[in-house]
């Protein structure tokens, strides 16, 4: 859950993790669903998904155990070199170097590495030195510090020289490049793609599907997505007559930002006459109910708009 995400975040996320799935059994016998459900709002979703996957491994090929080796550890899905070598280092006292986000900056600054740490030789020349300063007794203690020294200390912004403990060997510092280092990540306009929602609504009921387990919002359920704006026509399709379409109207059109690229959602509202089948593209689909919601996973733009309708639904009951 830390990958990418603050603490302050993730406590309230790993509290209820925890309290539904004590043991790395429960996780692994339970519904992808009900993992992505406690998770929604987290992001970065394919850390959930390659979670669970890792609970059944470890269950069904390591009995249960987490496994000592680091590299069986590296092959359970999501987990890299450092995050092996942090949890091996830190609970086993195994002597494996790390490279987290906040020791990439620490000895980017320490020895003035140029470069940004995304490029593979940037990357290497760090590893190097992480491996060269990782000591051979007292590892847990020094990959330990070192993080917090990143997370506290050598912060990205405003860095605490005046309390660091290696402030005398800092080439950084010495040449009064603190913030040069690491090198900034290349800037790259950020393409932008427009999608179309359809929602499909009768009473407190809305029409959700699954999507596919691979890609963009992968498992997730999320309303019928398009790439045109002639959704009647679709969902007629869909529905099998355009006489269930009662009434039609465009809800507030917002962006989500992506890592990669910006996606322009226009949620467009059908409310139908009667509750009936909607015909399957693929995968599996259910009406969720606003009132009483079942337990899945949810994109964040979906669960958006289903606080605003939520929100709409309750409002018209006091009127």
């Amino acid at each position: 859950m830390l990958q990418q995400t603050q603490v302050a975040t993730v406590i309230p996320y790993f509290e209820r993790f925890m309290e539904r799935f004590p043991t790395v059994q429960d996780l692994a016998a339970a519904e992808q669903d009900e993992v992505l459900h406690l998770w929604t709002g987290l992001g970065y979703y394919a850390r959930a998904r390659n979670l669970h996957k890792a609970a059944q491994i470890i269950v069904s090929e390591h009995n249960g155990m987490f496994p000592t080796d680091i590299d069986q550890v590296q092959a359970l899905p999501g987990i890299g070199r450092s995050t092996a070598g942090a949890v091996l280092s830190l609970s086993l006292k195994q002597h494996h170097a790390i490279l987290d986000g906040n020791v990439k900056r620490t000895l980017a600054r320490c020895y003035a590495v140029e470069g940004w740490p995304g490029k593979k030789p940037v990357e290497n020349a760090l590893w190097e030195i992480a491996e060269k300063n990782t000591p051979d007794s007292g590892v847990e203690r020094y990959n330990q510090a070192m993080m917090d020294m990143g997370a506290m200390i050598c912060t990205r912004s405003k860095p605490k020289c005046e309390l660091c403990p290696i402030e005398a060997m800092c080439e950084a510092k010495a040449q009064l490049r603190q913030t040069d280092f690491p090198g900034k990540k290349p800037k790259k306009v950020m393409p932008e793609k427009q999608t179309w929602f359809a929602i499909l609504q009768h009473g407190d009921e809305v029409w959700l599907e699954q999507r596919p387990p691979v890609g963009i919002w992968g498992g997730l359920w999320c309303f019928p997505q398009h790439d045109t704006d002639d959704l009647r026509a679709l969902v007629t399709q869909r529905i099998g007559s355009e006489s269930h379409i009662a009434e039609t109207e465009q809800l507030h059109a917002f962006r989500h930002t992506f890592s990669h690229y910006h996606l322009d959602i226009v949620p467009i509202r059908m409310q139908l006459s009667t509750l009936m089948n909607v015909v399957q593209e693929s995968g599996k689909g259910q009406w969720y109910s606003l009132t009483t919601p079942p337990k899945v996973g949810l994109a964040a733009p979906v669960q958006q708009i289903l606080e605003d309708l939520r929100y709409e639904l309750n409002h018209s009951k006091t009127l």
